[in-house]
């Protein structure tokens, strides 16, 4: 594949790349229109599933191409990261695979399975604070006084690379003219939208945050980052505060808007995907059918979206989809 780039802090040839070297376990995953999800909708919506690998989340993709990328450069180093919880795990599977040192920060009231499985998985798993900006910074301090390497979400560009084979195989199945993604730390959509834009330049790239979650959707609008002193959302993959500079800056020119979302509409858009799809999806995984919910808009247009994350507890599936 020839790959003409244009000015973009993301590369076409890294993504291009990415779609052949990151692990198969995270590759070519399924992406079909379920009809029965497509009528209850009343819009045709083909859907990318991102649940059915170990991590059960997109994250594998773009940590395991930034160890690719990076090996050489930081061999010997421990590495750092702050996260949620899918981040962390993929961080973890990509380090135990290479053997190599991890230590993940969380929030105290991080998911508690998304800890177990890091854990499992032999990273070295700290929770410190609720607030998961002050968890990061925690991170980031321990980095300074220890020498090791903080990787982060949608600052290192081989993440959001990783990330963007998602957009490449999208485009196999060209039925679309309009692409829903969840919008946290921005690396799933300016991936996405990065490859889409170049290779599909009139299908609209959207992204989706909630609404109590705003700080990514008011930095694109504003062209800045723009911070909340705090956050209220269900959807914790996806509950940015404090954005990645970096990752505004990539959704310039990539983005075509971004919609907000209710906790009301994200509760029924994983209730109506588990009963019609039959397919179990966290709440930040499930925002873009949240999204063609409340904006009836959306429904002349033919859709896709990402189903990205499926990590929840036992009482999360209780109280949210039974």
């Amino acid at each position: 594949m020839t790959i003409i780039e244009s000015p973009h802090r993301l590369s076409l040839a890294h993504i291009a790349r990415a779609a052949s070297v990151i692990h198969p376990l995270f590759r070519d995953s399924p992406q079909f229109e379920c009809e029965p999800l497509s009528q209850a909708l009343g819009a045709p919506l083909l859907l990318k599933l991102e649940t059915l690998n170990p991590l059960r989340s997109f994250k594998g993709r773009g940590a395991d191409f930034f160890l690719h990328e990076n090996a050489h450069r930081l061999a010997g180093r421990t590495l750092v990261c702050a996260t949620a919880g899918n981040w962390g795990q993929a961080m973890a599977f990509v380090c135990r695979a290479r053997q190599w040192p991890l230590v993940v920060y969380c929030a105290t009231t991080a998911n508690a399975l998304k800890v177990e499985r890091m854990r499992a998985m032999g990273a070295d798993v700290r929770l410190y604070s609720e607030d998961f900006d002050a968890a990061k910074a925690e991170a980031r301090r321990f980095c300074e006084a220890n020498g090791a390497v903080f990787v982060e979400d949608g600052q290192e560009a081989s993440i959001s690379e990783g990330a963007g084979t998602i957009g490449l195989e999208l485009l196999r199945t060209p039925t679309f003219d309009t692409v829903l993604v969840p919008l946290g730390n921005g690396a799933l959509l300016t991936g996405i939208g990065r490859w889409i834009k170049a290779h599909a330049p009139a299908v609209r790239v959207i992204g989706v945050c909630a609404e109590g979650a705003d700080a990514m959707a008011a930095s694109w609008r504003q062209g800045r980052v723009i911070d909340r002193e705090s956050v209220r959302t269900i959807a914790d993959g996806i509950a940015v505060r404090q954005p990645v500079p970096a990752a505004v800056a990539d959704m310039q020119g990539t983005v075509d808007e971004v919609l907000l979302v209710s906790e009301a509409a994200i509760e029924r858009a994983m209730r109506l995907v588990f009963s019609s799809a039959g397919v179990l999806v966290e709440p930040a995984g499930v925002v873009g059918v949240a999204a063609v919910l409340e904006h009836p808009e959306l429904r002349s247009r033919r859709l896709a979206t990402v189903l990205c994350g499926s990590n929840l507890t036992q009482d999360q599936v209780a109280r949210w989809l039974l």
